[in-house]
């Protein structure tokens, strides 16, 4: 599949690729790939003015998964797709309420780690209508061995 073949919005995302980095454990080269500042309306709160109400949520995803000892060959299938960080923030903030940022981030991060390309991942979850700028969790999880 050639870059012409790929939808805009996939060619947009292929076009802020990877940034090279180590793994902790062993110097295996892993590639990063994030989706940053997706803002999205969510049914988040835990307290009564928020429930029953939605509000922003801004949602930044970095990924990283185990380089491909294949060349790409400028081939989405040959990559790991970015729409599996979108659709996992989409499942998550879609299902329902949620009364954590905490727990948000935590469903997340467990959504994408399933894909097993994926080594660690770092959710940063930022409710932006609670106070004056934002307010918000960030964890790191690594997959299980």
């Amino acid at each position: 599949m050639k870059a012409s073949d790929v939808p805009e919005q996939t060619a947009q995302r292929l076009a802020s690729t990877t940034a090279a980095s180590a793994d902790a454990t062993g110097g295996e080269p892993l590639d990063r790939i994030f989706v940053h500042d997706y803002v999205l309306d969510s049914e988040i709160g835990v307290y009564s003015n928020e429930k029953g109400v939605t509000q922003r949520v801004r949602v930044s995803v970095d990924v990283e998964i185990g380089a491909s000892d294949q060349p790409l060959q400028d081939d989405i299938h040959r990559t790991f797709d970015y729409d599996v960080i979108i659709n996992a923030v989409k499942e998550v903030v879609g299902s329902g309420h949620i009364n954590l940022t905490e727990t948000m981030a935590e469903e997340i991060a467990a959504r994408v780690l399933n894909h097993p390309r994926a080594q660690t991942v770092k959710v940063k979850v930022e409710k932006l209508d609670k106070d004056p700028g934002a307010v918000g969790t960030e964890i790191m999880r690594k997959r299980r061995a």
